[in-house]
């Protein structure tokens, strides 16, 4: 993890134990207009932590320090009571989605300044929500790592033990689903507070304070190369509504059984 604030401009060198990348100091120049404080990142697990200070320019640019394109970014001001701002590849870069609340995609351009993440940065906009001056932020990047993790979006169908199957690849120990098109709350399952599929599933919402809960209208089995919907919520197979999932593995690059 980092040790030090980075405070080498931007495109220098940055700062020794500032940017750790699968744990050794970048010893090369910080790519981004904005030069990151801090990154941590794992290229192996497709996963980066990066905080940065706000600058206020459209098309303001920050390293995340993976190896391809983040698919899922993000970002939260540390200094001011501002929503959580999400990115994805499958909505690009002049939609936004919140992790805060139940709302599906949003347009604006201010966000993302329409432009998609690459394999060294992303982009911003001038939205005080990613990009105030002299505000202190942190954004979470992922990418999809074959047999460990996968981002993608599926189509419900509404029907109630027939839903949607979606290849992952691998058993997923915990996954992550948010409808896109359609204002539903976000939706947590994981296989050690549910260890078997049976008829009921317990469910967390993150942009919610409500309690756990199990249902089975909002039931999913975990097998051993994705996730079977079995619920007919509209928070996870709503007809003609498009979900948006970052799922993990349960045994990461290894052959995987059903539960």
């Amino acid at each position: 993890a980092p040790t030090a604030d980075n405070s080498a401009g931007a495109g220098a060198v940055p700062t020794a134990g500032s940017v750790k990348i699968d744990g050794s100091n970048l010893g090369s120049a910080l790519a981004g207009d904005i030069a990151a404080t801090r990154i941590s990142a794992n290229t192996t697990s497709g996963f980066s932590i990066v905080s940065y200070t706000g600058a206020d320019v459209a098309g303001n640019t920050v390293a995340h320090g993976l190896s391809q394109a983040p698919e899922l970014i993000i970002v939260k001001d540390l200094w001011s009571p501002k929503d959580w701002q999400g990115y994805d590849v499958m909505g690009g870069p002049t939609k936004y989605i919140q992790l805060n609340d139940n709302g599906g995609y949003a347009t604006d351009t201010t966000r993302w300044n329409d432009t998609a993440p690459t394999a060294s940065v992303f982009s911003l906009g001038t939205s005080d929500k990613v990009n105030d001056a002299g505000d202190t932020y942190v954004a979470y990047c992922f990418h999809t790592i074959e047999g460990y993790s996968k981002i993608g979006n599926y189509v419900g169908n509404g029907v109630d033990n027939a839903g949607p199957f979606v290849y992952l690849g691998f058993q997923p120990a915990w996954v992550l689903i948010k409808a896109t098109s359609a204002a539903r709350d976000w939706w947590i399952s994981d296989n050690k507070r549910d260890p078997y599929n049976d008829d009921a599933i317990r469910v967390l919402w993150p942009n919610d304070t409500g309690a756990e809960a199990n249902y089975t209208n909002y039931d999913m089995d975990y097998v051993s190369n994705g996730f079977k919907v079995m619920g007919d919520n509209n928070k996870v197979n709503e007809n003609n509504t498009t979900y948006l999932y970052l799922a993990y593995a349960e045994s990461p690059f290894k052959t995987t059984n059903a539960r």
